[in-house]
């Protein structure tokens, strides 16, 4: 009998737990997952921790008890693909059969001068809490970038501050990925709640005291939240493996490299075609997405079937506003609505349980994600 493969999993957020878990589960492969910390973070949960809020205590090890998966807690410095092996920052390589390369994003803060030096983000914990820390004495605040995390963050600072100002400014129309109804519901929220809001503003630059627009003006602020753009990490780039312009690896349509057979991608680090040639999006939802159709296709491959294919037949967005707010909208392939849009307490409760769902059963059960993922495979 041949000895079971061994899969290195990178990264331990929602795609790369998940990933190792089902790996653990479904095809009798021995799993070693590797993460820079020892603690899951809810990373759809950020805004609300630079609100204020008090978030659940996580450890990667209570969350892999009974899983058979080994645990190691450090940092990756590098992938030798010759040597399928990976090199650590206070270990010894480790080396695999498989690596499924789960790394993440996050915040761009390069792309505008003065925004590494003098804006907060919200994509990972600690800068979270630092913007906490800066909304004590703050009275003002910009938030840049009009996507899905812009508006939970401005949306969840504003309800919890009523009597602080808070500004969007975004380049584009506000949630430009949405229907024109779901937009004018966002605008409708946006003026209950005071938030000032700058549409097709571009940010020339971020200082001290705010933003200097394109067009030269300037929008004072005592904070400034950075929310527009996402970068991934530069190891799949440094290795060697097939990336597109924006660092992403580059897969086929089962999430295995273009490059390199041996290594899988998931979430936002690797880059899946839809079928009009464009990339599938950031974010938690087509993450999991990526995971179902990457286990899916591990287990196919080594039990000798040919695997089943990622085909995006939709999308959905389910966004927070506030604690007692939101908004859930599903979408065909090409963008049109798809059902209808729920909104208000209802779209609130629905998206909390998503939440929790992603965080706490969908990681201790982690085969309900397969099955959720399973309508988008062939």
């Amino acid at each position: 009998m041949a000895p079971s493969p061994h899969v290195v999993v990178l990264g331990a957020g929602y795609t790369g737990l998940t990933a190792a878990k089902l790996i653990a589960r479904r095809t009798g492969a021995t799993v070693t997952l590797i993460n820079s910390r020892d603690r899951f973070v809810e990373r759809m949960r950020n805004h609300q921790l630079a609100s204020g809020q008090r978030l659940r205590h996580m450890p990667l090890r209570d969350l892999l008890v009974g899983a058979g998966i080994r645990l190691i807690v450090d940092r990756v410095t590098g992938i030798d693909l010759g040597q399928r092996q990976v090199e650590l920052l206070g270990g010894e390589p480790v080396g695999y059969d498989l690596l499924v390369y789960a790394l993440g994003s996050q915040a761009d803060l390069d792309s505008v001068p003065g925004a590494a030096e003098h804006a907060t983000a919200v994509a990972g914990a600690e800068q979270a809490a630092r913007l906490r820390e800066r909304m004590r004495s703050a009275s003002t605040v910009v938030v840049v970038g009009g996507g899905l995390t812009g508006i939970e963050a401005a949306t969840e600072l504003a309800e919890t501050y009523p009597d602080r100002r808070v500004q969007l400014v975004t380049r584009a129309t506000l949630g430009v990925a949405l229907s024109e109804r779901a937009q004018a519901y966002l605008h409708r929220t946006f003026d209950g709640l005071g938030i000032r809001l700058r549409e097709h503003a571009q940010v020339a630059e971020v200082a001290t005291d705010g933003v200097l627009l394109a067009d030269g003006e300037h929008l004072g602020s005592d904070v400034v939240v950075w929310t527009t753009g996402f970068r991934v990490p530069d190891l799949a780039r440094d290795a060697g493996l097939a990336v597109g312009d924006n660092g992403r690896m580059l897969v086929d349509s089962t999430m295995r490299s273009v490059s390199h057979p041996e290594v899988y991608g998931v979430g936002d680090a690797a880059a899946a075609g839809k079928p009009d040639g464009r990339e599938l999006r950031m974010g938690c939802g087509p993450g999991g997405l990526t995971v179902a159709c990457t286990v899916q296709a591990i287990g196919d491959r080594l039990a000798g079937r040919t695997p089943r294919q990622l085909r995006l037949e939709g999308d959905g967005y389910c966004i927070s506003l506030g604690r007692k707010d939101g908004l859930v909208q599903y979408t065909h392939a090409d963008g049109s609505a798809l059902g209808p849009m729920l909104t208000g307490r209802p779209a609130a409760v629905f998206k909390e349980a998503i939440v929790r769902g992603a965080g706490g059963l969908g990681l201790r059960h982690p085969a309900l994600a397969l099955v959720a993922g399973s309508r988008v495979l062939v």
